[in-house]
């Protein structure tokens, strides 16, 4: 089978980014433009903003990527955009501009749902590793600032053959996700309520190291009422779903009771004069008290990501385990699933620490086995920021 080359392009938050890829396993070219420092002023992404440096960056950073692949407009085989989830405006941008990209030169548009980018990301690196085959069924935990899932994933034949044939058509199963905050979420919200600053989850991760996890003793999240979705009938509630406000608030409580302000103010004074903040600026303006605060609360949020997955692997009598999106960059987290996955005999993988951030690379190689399956996308193709993934 010839080579195909698909030209994928990102923007569903805060990253513009486009990346060409190979038959689906081996990245040519991958740009990331990031937008951290328009949206640190405000500890978090504001949409209007982000749509805007969409807009900006989109034409350079496709430019970009095809200049590092040595390819055109012309010369790659498709296309393929992030249609959903996200945010309305930022996806808007990336669709309205692989939409008119698709219309000039008449090559066809392949519509990716972001979540399965983010599983695309373990193949994709997995083939160019040259593992061995992958185990079904996969569980994969999609984790990130704005998605917290687990995905029950199968692979069959495009003709409704058996798991793991070699033309995949993929289905998904959603069997557990976040009734509220998000655990990229969670970490920036409580990295902005102590005063680290904002991407808050890689600071939080650094930080936790020279604290102690065990000194404030956090307890597991419980899911008490329902949420709205599972009220409207929108979504089912399962045993296996997350819940993350009850530890930011525990964090926010534990903050109040320890008179903590007074040292928060001051580290967001003194960091506020330094141009080019560093991490060693962060550390040597957090006390011991904040260090052990926020390694409490990230072994937390590992546990109860941990514990839930594992929980449903066993249930679903799963082959091998996912780990993927922001949060698999965690150091903590990566140590812990490795160890305990391993002492259940469960293979797991990650990607890289690049491509667990949103990328395009991870779109183009999600859009190979439909291009396999010429699953092209509609003329009328829009945005979807609620989009599901089935």
């Amino acid at each position: 089978m010839a080579d195909t080359y698909i030209l994928g392009i990102e923007s569903s938050c805060d990253e513009t980014a486009a990346a060409v890829v190979r038959s689906g396993e081996q990245v040519i070219s991958n740009v990331v433009s990031s937008q951290v420092k328009v949206h640190q002023p405000y500890g978090g992404v504001v949409p209007e903003l982000a749509s805007r440096e969409h807009l900006r960056n989109i034409v350079p950073v496709v430019r970009e990527a095809l200049e590092k692949a040595g390819k055109t407009y012309e010369s790659v085989d498709a296309l393929a955009v992030t249609r959903g989830p996200g945010l309305a405006g930022a996806l808007l941008v990336g669709v309205s501009f692989a939409k008119a990209i698709g219309f000039a030169t008449g090559k066809p548009l392949i519509a990716v749902n972001h979540l399965e980018g983010h599983i695309h990301a373990v193949l994709l690196e997995h083939k160019q590793s040259g593992g061995v085959g992958i185990e079904f069924p996969v569980l994969a935990l999609v984790v990130s600032g704005g998605h917290t899932h687990l995905f029950l994933a199968e692979q069959f034949a495009g003709d409704g053959g058996q798991p793991g044939a070699a033309v995949p058509h993929w289905t998904y199963r959603n069997i557990g996700r976040t009734r509220d905050d998000a655990a990229g979420e969670a970490f920036d919200k409580v990295a902005k309520l102590l005063g680290l600053g904002y991407p808050g989850g890689p600071m939080v991760d650094r930080l936790a190291r020279h604290g102690d996890p065990k000194a404030v003793k956090f307890p597991g999240s419980q899911i008490k009422g329902k949420d709205r979705a599972v009220r409207e009938g929108r979504a089912a509630q399962t045993e296996f779903d997350f819940s993350f406000s009850g530890i930011k608030t525990a964090v926010l409580r534990y903050v109040e009771t320890h008179h903590m302000q007074g040292s928060i103010s001051e580290r967001q004074r003194k960091l506020a004069t330094l141009e080019n903040r560093k991490f060693e600026d962060v550390l040597a303006a957090c006390d011991r008290e904040t260090l052990d605060l926020v390694a409490s609360f990230q072994r937390r949020v590992v546990l109860d990501l941990l514990e839930k997955t594992l929980d449903a692997a066993r249930a679903c009598e799963v082959r091998t385990l996912f780990i993927t999106g922001g949060v698999a960059a965690n150091s903590e987290l990566r140590e812990t699933f490795e160890r305990e996955a391993a002492q259940q005999g469960l293979p797991v993988y990650f990607p890289s620490r690049p491509l667990s951030t949103d990328n395009a690379a991870m779109i183009a190689a999600a859009a190979y086995p439909k291009w396999l399956a010429k699953e092209f996308a509609p003329a009328d193709l829009s945005a979807e920021a609620a989009l599901q993934l089935r």
